[in-house]
């Protein structure tokens, strides 16, 4: 029953988000409340320079609710969103920010280093469904985080805050922005409240940096259950070329022998490089 009711399971966003709904929800005073508070909150993550207008992206912009508080923190924006409805209304409502009708799975169409932050409120979730055929939730996920981190200024952060449906989702979207290039983690806002709990991903370019502290509205001994922070995966560690080498020749030496060739025996010089020899 409580899974039916996310939206991401009734249809594929650019049709769930058709004219009625898009209306429907910019018009709702609740969602309103919700997507100010959580855009501040994401903007105050974003730890960006005080009195300094920034560049930065919108995914997942929708209606312009999210852009609005970028606009009135003195930044410029240019949002992304799968569904032209959405957009439609936030044309309507005269947004300040630039808009572009895009599927975020197929990835950014940026120049390098060209914006100083992102931020995306409740729509990187979205990523994880199969909607048609040819689309797999983690080749698109790491297209998505792929080209966002090349667009963005080393240094700089991306937030996401997002309802992910289980853990599982949670790893899958995580695992993808690490393998991307990201470093970074999950902050937990309230996370003892039912109402005001809000997950946020907080992905940096600069390498290891400290996750930025949650609000938890109790005592600074609540931190360690608020934190989750990632490490960019190192493809180089524990990678051993000569063990990989050996296993080869080994395997391939096993095979001869059950063709009944004349092979030479195992020895711990297997695989080894000989000097002298190239």
């Amino acid at each position: 029953m409580a899974s039916t009711r996310r939206p991401e399971h009734l249809a594929p966003p650019e049709l769930y988000y058709n004219e009625v709904e898009a209306k429907k929800y910019t018009q709702n005073s609740r969602i309103i409340e919700v997507q100010e508070k959580c855009s501040a909150r994401a903007l105050e993550l974003l730890a960006l320079p005080d009195d300094e207008p920034c560049f930065l992206l919108d995914l997942g912009c929708g209606s312009g609710l999210s852009g609005e508080a970028i606009t009135e923190n003195g930044h410029y924006w240019t949002g992304f969103d799968i569904s032209q409805a959405m957009l439609d209304v936030a044309v309507e409502r005269e947004v300040e920010g630039d808009m572009v009708l895009s599927d975020l799975g197929q990835g950014l169409p940026l120049r390098p280093a060209s914006y100083d932050g992102a931020i995306s409120i409740s729509a990187i979730q979205w990523l994880c469904n199969a909607d048609k055929k040819e689309h797999v939730p983690a080749k698109r996920l790491y297209k998505f985080f792929m080209t966002l981190y090349a667009c963005l200024c080393r240094g700089s952060r991306a937030v996401f805050q997002f309802y992910p449906e289980n853990d599982k989702q949670v790893e899958l979207i995580v695992s993808q922005a690490m393998k991307a290039g990201f470093t970074g983690g999950l902050v937990v806002d309230f996370p003892n409240s039912t109402k005001a709990k809000k997950i946020f991903l907080v992905l940096m370019t600069g390498g290891r940096t400290a996750l930025p502290k949650a609000l938890t509205g109790e005592e600074s001994s609540q931190q360690q259950h608020t934190q989750a922070l990632y490490e960019r995966r190192d493809r180089t560690r524990g990678f051993n070329r000569t063990n990989l080498k050996r296993e080869w020749i080994l395997r391939k030496k096993e095979r001869r022998r059950k063709q009944g060739r004349d092979v030479r025996p195992d020895s711990k010089f297997t695989a080894r490089k000989r000097s002298g020899k190239f």
